[in-house]
């Protein structure tokens, strides 16, 4: 068995949540116009959220690849 760096498992686990923001984004965008100003909002909360994340997992030096 080869071991791999905890850091390729970091990196998988932050591509996968950020896969998941495409996914959840690509129907809303489809419906924009029928959801409204609560569509508008609740998915810039969802935003907001996942780019607080990836800001801090950047200053914790998570997605540095030595």
């Amino acid at each position: 068995r080869m071991k791999f760096d905890v850091r390729y498992y970091l990196v998988a686990i932050i591509y996968s949540l950020f896969d998941l923001e495409v996914a959840f984004m690509l129907p809303w965008s489809v419906e924009f116009k029928d959801l409204g100003a609560y569509g508008f909002w609740s998915m810039l909360v969802l935003i907001v959220v996942l780019t607080v994340g990836f800001v801090y997992e950047w200053k914790k030096g998570a997605l540095e690849w030595e």
